[in-house]
């Protein structure tokens, strides 16, 4: 069974049962030490520490994006070092909104793990809620079997699909970043401004409510209905700066039960590296 987010509450009764895996993924795209050091400064206990940039990325060409992908059977191998088995209910958390939980979350689907939940809110919702928090390093795991990957339960395309969608289309294009990128008023990242053309819109920060938890279910649904306009969710394809922002939208509609899109794991940062692509501007 797949899961998509989990309470406080509900992650606080379950942390000490030895079949649940935290997983701290704090981050900051512009300063890449932040988070490991959030972690030392204090996390939730048990909660396991993976960086976005060296363990969640494959290396990096110049060509294939900021966080491209690594070999499904490399994730399966680091998964198992922290003690992920077929029946462990994984729960990742950030500070960002849930963008690099997401991210992860996402991930794990694709690797063939169903049984992974984004907690709510994350950090900030934890500390809130008065639960306990520590600066001690999680305990020491006996490594498993590596995790063999499965039938992805998430899919994924590469930028030749993209590109061959555009004159051909099958399917839609969501971006995830904020509307001013998207419509290349401002580039903070990447070398090129603008958007894969045909693409649509919607910055991930509105799936959220004010207080960082995710919209309800209804709200989601009835916001992303607005936006494909009849379109099939199964149609959808989202894409951001690097494809992390990305699984933000792809999880919400999952929330929504807009149930079977997919990612372009490659997203802008790799779409932008080659200047034969087509690039769009405006709204």
């Amino acid at each position: 069974m797949t899961t998509t987010l989990i309470s406080a509450a509900d992650l606080a009764a379950r942390l000490d049962r030895p079949d649940v895996r935290v997983f701290d993924v704090r981050h900051d795209l512009t300063n890449h030490g932040a988070g490991r050091q959030a972690y030392d400064a204090g996390h939730i206990p048990g909660a396991r520490y993976l960086d976005h940039e060296t363990e969640l990325a494959a290396a990096r060409t110049g060509k294939n994006g900021r966080h491209p992908l690594p070999a499904r059977a490399e994730f399966g191998a680091l998964m198992a070092a922290h003690g992920v088995g077929p029946q462990t209910l994984v729960v990742a958390y950030d500070a960002s909104g849930g963008m690099y939980a997401a991210h992860l979350w996402w991930m794990l689907r694709w690797l063939g793990h169903g049984q992974v939940a984004v907690l709510d809110g994350g950090w900030q919702a934890w500390v809130a809620a008065g639960l306990p928090t520590t600066a001690q390093a999680a305990p020491t795991v006996t490594p498993g079997k590596p995790v063999e990957p499965g039938e992805p339960l998430a899919g994924s395309v590469d930028a030749n699909t993209v590109l061959d969608n555009i004159a051909q289309p099958s399917f839609t294009v969501i971006d995830a970043r904020a509307a001013n990128r998207y419509r290349g008023e401002v580039e903070p990242m990447d070398p090129v401004a603008g958007h894969i053309p045909g693409a649509l819109n919607r910055p991930n920060g509105e799936n959220l409510q004010p207080d960082g938890r995710f919209k309800t279910a209804e709200q989601l649904r009835a916001e992303f209905a607005a936006l494909l306009a009849g379109r099939d969710p199964a149609a959808v394809v989202h894409q951001c700066g690097s494809g992390i922002t990305a699984c933000h939208n792809l999880l919400s509609m999952e929330i929504a039960f807009l149930a079977g899109s997919r990612l372009y794991p490659g997203s802008w940062s790799e779409w932008c590296s080659d200047p034969s692509r087509p690039v769009a501007t405006g709204a």
